[in-house]
């Protein structure tokens, strides 16, 4: 297994990253990551089958970090992609009633699979002990009174506890999901839909270029000088122009959003005034303006 789990996972956010941006809503976008997921998942099998490990610790590592890792951000994709094909209109009582009752059900889940057991108290606590018995192929101890599953799983690709701990990782993804739901819908009810009306106004660029504009109004402090917070701000145009970017955070690395900014802000106005006065002009003037871009 040559690839790292920093690559994998630095190759799994790209993916998520271009999905998100692209995809027409979240629907779309679960049911094209829990495909790509599943593909890779696949093709790493048959590396693993074909292949093997060249020690002991590759091995370990794979099954303790690797697979789990890929494992449970297909576990995430699916469910989320199940939670949101039943979901009810986007807002209102409806819908906080939906996801508190999503968000008791992953809650029952974890009291009653995961977190009274042996094994979790093991992977939580950092222990690496038990690895050996854990995360090496062949060492399934039916004796330790195993879930049922366990008869299921491909005894080429899976130790058992590969999955048990894609699981534990799934299931917090999924706990920070609801709750990011939740909250945003009691944020999204805070802001007025009188004053806040679209009256028919399409967003008709690209989803990244709607970033790119909350990004450069939140760091050039150009709302509420500066005091509201970038989550409001791109709740307000979501709001506005009824589209669904995701998470902001996950877009853009600080470098890229800072090397943008300028062309961001400034290009828009650019082109305007020098349809009007000239390109000579516009050069001479953004020359002499410094960008104001600050933090609150």
């Amino acid at each position: 297994m040559a690839s790292s789990l920093n690559h994998i996972i630095s190759e799994i956010q790209r993916k998520e990253k271009a999905i998100s941006l692209t995809s027409p809503n979240e629907i779309d976008e679960a049911y094209q990551m829990t495909i790509y997921l599943k593909e890779y998942l696949w093709s790493i099998r048959e590396d693993v089958t074909k292949q093997g490990f060249k020690n002991q610790w590759e091995e370990i590592n794979f099954f303790r970090n690797i697979k789990p890792y890929i494992l449970s951000k297909l576990i995430y994709h699916n469910k989320i992609f199940r939670i949101q094909t039943a979901c009810p209109v986007d807002g209102g009582k409806m819908y906080a009633s939906y996801f508190s009752e999503q968000l008791q059900e992953l809650k029952q889940e974890y009291r009653e699979h995961i977190y009274n057991s042996d094994f979790y108290r093991y992977y939580r606590s950092g222990r690496t002990d038990r690895d050996e018995t854990y995360f090496r192929l062949g060492n399934i101890n039916f004796h330790d009174g195993l879930n049922s599953f366990v008869f299921e799983i491909d005894p080429l690709f899976s130790t058992y506890y590969d999955n048990k701990v894609a699981r534990i990782i799934a299931n917090e993804l999924l706990y920070t999901y609801i709750l990011q739901k939740i909250n945003n819908d009691e944020i999204a009810g805070s802001l007025s839909t009188n004053s806040i009306s679209s009256d028919g106004i399409l967003w008709t660029d690209t989803k990244n270029a709607l970033i790119e504009l909350i990004y450069a109004l939140y760091a050039n402090g150009s709302l509420s000088y500066g005091k509201i917070g970038i989550r409001k701000v791109s709740l307000a145009l979501e709001r506005l122009f009824q589209i669904t970017l995701g998470d902001l955070h996950n877009s853009f690395s600080s470098n890229e959003i800072s090397s943008r900014l300028p062309n961001v802000i400034f290009r828009p106005i650019e082109i305007f005034f020098g349809r009007i006065y000239g390109q000579r002009f516009i050069e001479d003037y953004f020359a002499n303006q410094p960008l104001n871009c600050h933090r609150q």
